[in-house]
């Protein structure tokens, strides 16, 4: 707009204001800069008309620019009123974006979202899981107290709804009510505490989070669910895992004794004066007794453990504060190598974790000097992480690496970022200070810094050379007058300043420099800096003290011009100078001790770590970032002298029993003895398989007749009911063939054989590993039903065969005779096919083949060859669950082939053998010719596959 209004101006002149004013706008509204004027009168015009349209189509394209709006941070309050309007919409995906939208501004707009309100209280009952959770996290956003015992209503039927989402939802909604009414603290506990049980992963996180903010103190609400928790922990989503893991690690502080117990013993050797032999003897027999970690504590260790390799830096760090505060000091060391690893990440990371490595180094330094070399400072570093990675190496620094790193540091100082130079200068200070042996290197390598061209290199060099001095003085005159001979060039205030102190302290060692230096300053002391000029006051009294002859003069001169600075600070220094050394008739006492006032020896300078403080905050908090305790910050607790009772943390079965059991149900009561001996297991396994296929299915399993032993009724119940219910339950067993087990016997193969070919021909043989255990387990239970004996197992045998004649009545039709095997293992398998004979395992101990009367068998075929592939032949095969007369350890595959040309397919056989190492197949004669499955039908071959 300015831009062509001064375009006006200059063709039209600027006398008719009011004319210019009119057709500039004419102007601009013509050029086509509408959207600067009626774009705003006219704002999401289009975007309220769409939601206004009967189509919903239309609405749900608004409503997607809505979100897209909000998510690029830009302004969509204003059309609240005509959302809202959509929020009974029958489309659900305008409904989820309706409900987005209103998450984001229910807040603002209260008014307008209470006239909904009866809408949402609808969609709590919503079938659709997403709508109920959205229905209450737009609730919640409404902050006003007129609506919260609403909102307790929903919470609490929201956390018995059977999706774990809404749960989920409903523990978020937890926090938000009691930010509005903390007057409700008492239900929302209840609410927690009801959650807090909930097995699912999805929630777990969530609800920790609430009782952080609801009730943090109530620690007794942890204790049942603290064993769960720790195992949940690592399918928990990655930020639920940080809460859970701050909440265990201040948990652990309160119940567990400290694992640091023998490395504190030796503090208390000392006897006190008052205490008698028999208190000293019972703290020593407390000492002698050996640390026992508790299983619980152990628990949470060894569960977080894995955590230490996550993608998300939040929980890593949460995991190495956690062994940090918690755990035993020999164990601590492994959070260092992923505390390493995280410092490839953005800078904001490596800064949080950079603070608290430095702080850990500083305790323990054995832990991080591996890793010495990841701490060098990189040129694409900023500073802030260079100083932290400086910080570090100087904590690390010991005799051992010093020289190493010193030649790290001389390559820092000639960095263009002077600020890091300065810092390095600093920290070979500090490496002179803590080592001693390299003190005087450092301290020649900083007097070769003095004579560098940049300024700020020199003075830093002159600040940490003076603190060096002052813990050897006597023995370096010469670099105090080098130092004073500088004070020509130097213009930063604080290194003068320096360098007056320096040879004011030591005066009496440089006689001959000191007054000429107090001559120069005189002259130039109305332009220096107020440091400075006090400095210049400070090395003037200590003079007069000491040389007077050659100084007093200069020192009254210079007393003259601080009387009156502008500075009030050094008026009063000047007055109170000029009172202590000058004699007169009104100087006090303090007159007689003014040389050893001035001239006392100064304690030298202890340079420490800025970190040093920070330990007593939790690593990972945000007051330990910043060095101060921030709002909702809770201190960790010291351990206890004695740990509580661990006790509390069991959890009764029957309590288990009856969480997991869904409402309306009764559980189903296990027989309490599992395990019988192996001569019975393997006597009875064969009649598992078709008695588990009905035991799988039907409801019926424990309502069968009473036997005389309570121990054995129940399982005969289900025995009687698998044979009852087979015929009832046919689609069942067709359905769930995929999850039916194979047992183990030696007996029973052949019936085991034919439950596997089931399981295989699904095409899963996971699944029959999974089953295994399953069917074992109901094998084991039915002989224990039916008290089988070596006596019994002639009539246990036969009525297993008269079941299966019962069943093999169902359907005749799915039956074929069994073909005599070709004895040469020629074979070419699909991958499919092999896919299903893996992890099949016909291993048996007797050579005899038990040939039994087939059973049902489905009829559900698999592709072996499509016709595509074979150029018009096309085979099928499935498992037929007959017994091989071949050989003892081989499977029966039926194979039907199909030609499905107008033309005849000759010589059909299989040809190149491509079989897994130790599989074998017996396979069918050659087919001379085969014409079209219309007009010539070729039986099934059968083939034999053992591996």
């Amino acid at each position: 707009m300015s831009s062509n209004s001064f375009a006006y101006n200059e063709n039209s002149g600027g006398g008719e204001a009011t004319e210019l004013g009119q057709d500039a706008t004419s102007a601009i509204s013509n050029s086509g800069a509408l959207g600067l004027f009626s774009s705003d009168l006219k704002k999401n015009e289009d975007l309220k008309q769409m939601l206004e349209s009967n189509k919903d189509s239309a609405k749900l394209d608004a409503m997607k620019r809505i979100v897209g709006m909000i998510a690029k941070g830009k302004n969509a309050s204003e059309l609240f009123p005509a959302v809202v309007k959509n929020v009974a919409s029958k489309n659900i995906e305008i409904k989820k974006l309706v409900y987005v939208y209103l998450v984001r501004y229910a807040e603002e707009q209260q008014d307008l979202a209470l006239l909904s309100i009866s809408t949402f209280q609808r969609a709590l009952k919503d079938p659709n899981q997403l709508i109920r959770a959205s229905a209450l996290r737009v609730l919640s956003s409404i902050r006003v107290p007129i609506i919260v015992p609403i909102m307790m209503l929903a919470i609490k039927e929201a956390s018995a709804d059977l999706s774990p989402y809404v749960r989920k939802n409903a523990a978020h909604a937890i926090q938000k009510l009691y930010s509005l009414d903390p007057e409700q603290k008492e239900m929302l506990i209840e609410v927690i505490e009801k959650l807090l049980k909930d097995k699912s992963t999805l929630v777990a996180g969530s609800v920790v989070m609430a009782f952080e903010e609801v009730c943090p103190d109530r620690i007794d609400l942890i204790h049942k669910n603290y064993r769960k928790l720790c195992n949940l922990l690592v399918d928990v989503e990655e930020w639920g895992q940080v809460v859970i893991i701050h909440m265990l690690t201040r948990y652990a502080r309160t119940q567990f004794v400290s694992p640091w117990k023998e490395d504190d013993g030796l503090e208390d050797n000392e006897k006190n004066f008052y205490e008698s032999d028999e208190e000293q003897k019972e703290k020593a027999d407390k000492r002698k007794k050996p640390y026992t970690m508790d299983p619980d504590h152990r628990l949470l260790i060894r569960n977080t453990k894995p955590l230490l390799q996550s993608r998300n830096a939040a929980v890593v760090m949460a995991v190495a504060q956690l062994y940090w505060h918690i755990s035993p000091k020999s164990e601590a060391g492994i959070i260092s190598k992923s505390l390493v690893r995280l410092l490839r990440s953005s800078r904001e990371v490596q800064y949080i974790v950079l603070q608290n490595i430095a702080t850990m180094s500083i305790q323990r330094k054995g832990m991080f000097e591996p890793y010495l070399k990841s701490f060098y400072v990189r040129s694409t570093d900023p500073t802030m992480i260079k100083t932290l990675k400086l910080e570090i190496l100087t904590n690390l620094a010991n005799e051992a690496n010093i020289s190493t790193l010193l030649r790290e540091f001389q390559t820092y100082v000639k960095s263009q970022d002077k600020q890091f130079a300065a810092a390095t200068i600093q920290t070979i200070g500090r490496c002179a200070t803590n080592i001693l042996e390299v003190t005087d290197t450092c301290l020649n390598g900083l007097v070769c810094l003095l004579s560098n061209k940049d300024e700020i290199v020199v003075a830093e060099s002159v600040v940490v050379i003076k603190k060096l001095l002052q813990m050897q003085p006597a023995q370096h005159g010469e670099i105090i007058k080098h130092m004073a001979k500088l004070l020509d060039s130097i213009t930063v205030p604080v290194a003068r300043a320096s360098i007056l102190w320096l040879i004011g302290e030591n005066c009496e060692r440089v006689p001959i420099i000191a007054p000429d230096v107090l001559r120069k300053m005189a002259k130039s002391f109305t332009n220096e800096d107020d440091l400075v000029k006090l400095q210049i006051l400070n090395l003037g009294a200590k003079l007069y003290l000491t040389n007077s002859k050659q100084t007093k003069l200069l020192t009254q001169y210079i007393l003259n011009l601080g009387k009156y600075d502008q500075n009030y600070d050094i008026r009063d220094r000047t007055r109170f100078i000029r009172q202590l050394i000058v004699p007169n008739e009104k100087s006090g006492a303090l007159s007689k001790y003014a040389k050893k006032i001035f001239l006392a020896q100064k304690p030298a300078p202890l340079l420490e770590s800025p970190f040093k403080d920070r330990d007593h905050f939790q690593l990972g908090t945000l007051s330990h970032t910043l060095n101060t305790k921030a709002t909702g910050y809770m201190e960790l607790s010291n351990w206890p002298e004695v740990a509580p009772d661990p006790s509390v943390r069991n959890v009764e079965v029957i309590e288990l029993a009856k969480e997991w059991t869904p409402s309306g149900k009764a559980k189903k009561e296990k027989p309490a003895k599992k395990f019988y001996s192996e001569s019975e297991e393997e006597e009875d396994s064969s009649d598992s398989s078709s008695d588990s296929e009905s035991e799988s299915d039907s409801g019926s399993g424990e309502q069968g007749e009473e036997g005389d032993s309570e121990d054995s009724s129940e399982d005969s119940s289900e025995s009687e009911s698998g044979s009852e219910s087979e015929v009832e339950n046919k689609g069942k067993d067709k359905r769930n063939s995929k999850t039916k087990g194979r047992g183990d016997s030696e007996d029973g193969e052949t019936e085991n054989e034919k439950s596997e070919t089931s399981d295989s021909s699904s095409g899963e043989s996971s699944s029959i590993e999974d089953s295994s255990s399953e069917s074992e387990s109901k094998s084991e239970s039915e002989s224990k039903s039916r008290k089988v004996t070596k006596e019994k197992e002639t009539k246990i045998k036969q009525d297993r065969n008269l079941v299966t004649k019962d069943v093999s009545l169902l359907d005749l039709d799915d039956f074929n005779p069994v073909s005599v095997p070709i004895a040469r293992p020629t074979p070419a398998l699909s991958s499919s096919l092999i896919a299903d004979l893996e992890g099949l395992n016909l291993s048996t101990s007797s050579s005899i083949i038990n040939v039994s009367t087939p059973v049902f068998v489905p009829m559900k075929t698999q592709v072996l060859l499509h016709r595509m592939s074979g150029k018009g032949l096309a085979a099928h095969y499935f498992f037929s669950r007959q017994p091989c007369i071949f050989g003892d350890k081989m499977v029966s595959v039926q194979v039907t082939l199909n030609n499905t040309t107008d033309r005849k397919i000759e010589n059909i056989h299989i040809g190149e053998k491509k079989l897994p190492t130790g599989m074998e197949m017996h396979v069918f004669n050659p087919i001379a010719r085969l014409w079209n499955h219309k007009k010539n039908k070729i039986l099934p071959k059968p083939v034999w596959l053992s591996g």
